[in-house]
C-alpha cells in the first residue's frame, strides 16, 4: 500500500459522501479547476501544507488517507522528490483507506489528525 493524504473541508466531503452512497467516486474540487487532486505524503508534510494553505480558513477539515496503488486513474509527483503527488481523475471509494479529523491549535494551525473512521 502506498499511502498519501488529501485535505478536504467537512462540508465538501459530506456532499461528496452523499454522492458516493449512490456509487459516484470522489472528485476533488481542484480536479475541475486544475485537472488533478492535491495530495501530501507524510504527516509532517500534511501539517505544513495545512498551515500554509488553511490555517486562516475557519472551516473544519478532514484528511482522507488514500492508497495510491488502489486508484484506477493516473497519479504522479509532478515535482520529482516532492511529497506532493497529484491524482489525475476521480478517486474510487475503495482507495480511501480512512478519514481523519484535523484538530487545530488556538491559532488555527494543524495540531493533530484524529482517526475517525474507515470508509
Amino acid at each position: 500500500m502506498r499511502e498519501t493524504y488529501h485535505l478536504v473541508p467537512v462540508e465538501v466531503w459530506m456532499a461528496a459522501d452523499a454522492a458516493a452512497d449512490a456509487g459516484a467516486p470522489y472528485a476533488a474540487v481542484s480536479l475541475a479547476t486544475e485537472g488533478f487532486a492535491h495530495c501530501t505524503d507524510g504527516l509532517d508534510a500534511l501539517a505544513a501544507t495545512f498551515d500554509r494553505h488553511y490555517a486562516t480558513d475557519p472551516r473544519a477539515f478532514l484528511a482522507l488517507t488514500l492508497d495510491l496503488e488502489a486508484l484506477d486513474v493516473p497519479w504522479r509527483h509532478d515535482d520529482p522528490g516532492s511529497p506532493y503527488p497529484h491524482i489525475y481523475g476521480s478517486i474510487v471509494l475503495s482507495a480511501i483507506v480512512s478519514i481523519g479529523r484535523v484538530e487545530r491549535d488556538g491559532a488555527g494551525r494543524f495540531a493533530a489528525l484524529i482517526a475517525d473512521r474507515s470508509r
